[in-house]
């Protein structure tokens, strides 16, 4: 079913955020070229037509109404996103450059990022890359990252756009030697009595859950005998044989190819890790950004899944 105003959808729209933006009506004509009374016109006729007063007007100030806070976010999308594809339209063609600030966990980079850097490097000199790889959890908006790679079980973050680029197994693991030592724990439960080795960036570092093979989730509680925030000197010392560990795959790929780490507890179902690549929403995606994420998806083993 049509309605006789569909056509007129978006009139008003643009003006509307830039008001709101612009916190007033002549800072809203002068950001759009338009007189004060042609901005105030289609206030009015905006507000006829979608039945409710979306602005409080004083003479000194206005304010939004609480239907004007929520059109207000809707229309703020909308206008992104029109924006959006006017600019992927002029963008596409342009060569990336500029400076493109990656953030990528330490132990996923050593293992899987550096042919990656390196032809992005080669493909694209006029971007100069600034890679910070650091295992605790960034803010990306915060820190002025275009671009964070992060590995999780399960991704938090709402208000961004995430893709996926890489998934595998987390399994727990302990050295040969360490095991003929201290013995092999037979299920989750013993691990009480064995030193662990834990990953301080979780917010429970010392509970590990496990599922069983029937579906049901059981969480134990382990001692830290090394509480550390890199997956690479985890894995150091599991080798060395200073105890039990939980590290996804990526991280120990060439010790469990050599065979040199026992994987514990295999009749339970191992967790996914999944590597994402994860940007702002609010953004389109400049050519530097696509250029990349483009380039890492081509570049990664497909999911071992």
């Amino acid at each position: 079913m049509t309605h006789n105003h569909d056509s007129k959808l978006f009139d008003g729209m643009v003006i509307f955020t830039k008001v709101v933006e612009c916190g007033s009506f002549s800072g809203a004509a002068e950001a759009t070229g338009h007189s004060n009374s042609y901005i105030s016109k289609s206030l009015n006729k905006l507000e006829a037509r979608v039945g409710v007063r979306l602005l409080n007007r004083t003479t000194r100030s206005i304010s939004m109404t609480p239907e004007g806070q929520v059109y207000y976010e809707q229309c703020q999308q909308l206008v992104f996103d029109a924006q959006d594809a006017l600019s992927l339209l002029t963008q596409s063609h342009i060569e990336p450059k500029g400076v493109l600030k990656v953030s990528c966990p330490t132990s996923f980079a050593e293992s899987h990022l550096q042919e990656v850097v390196s032809t992005f490097m080669q493909q694209y000199p006029e971007v100069n890359l600034v890679l910070d790889l650091n295992d605790r959890h960034v803010d990306l908006v915060q820190d002025g990252f275009d671009l964070v790679i992060r590995a999780t079980e399960q991704l938090t973050e709402s208000s961004l756009v995430c893709r996926k680029i890489y998934s595998c197994k987390g399994y727990t693991v302990a050295s040969h030697d360490y095991l003929k030592r201290f013995g092999l724990p037979e299920s989750p439960e013993q691990l009480k009595s064995h030193q662990c080795i834990c990953y301080s960036n979780l917010k429970q570092a010392n509970k590990w859950s496990y599922r069983h093979s029937d579906g049901t989730d059981s969480q134990v509680e382990v001692r830290a005998k090394l509480l550390c925030n890199s997956a690479s000197m985890e894995l150091a010392m599991v080798l060395a044989d200073h105890g039990v560990c939980r590290l996804p795959e990526f991280v120990m790929e060439k010790a469990l190819k050599e065979k040199s780490l026992a994987i514990l507890f295999s009749d339970y179902i191992a967790p996914t890790i999944n590597v994402y690549a994860i940007y702002p929403s609010r953004k389109y995606l400049s050519p530097k950004v696509r250029c990349f994420i483009d380039l890492l998806v081509d570049k990664m083993p497909k999911f071992t899944l």
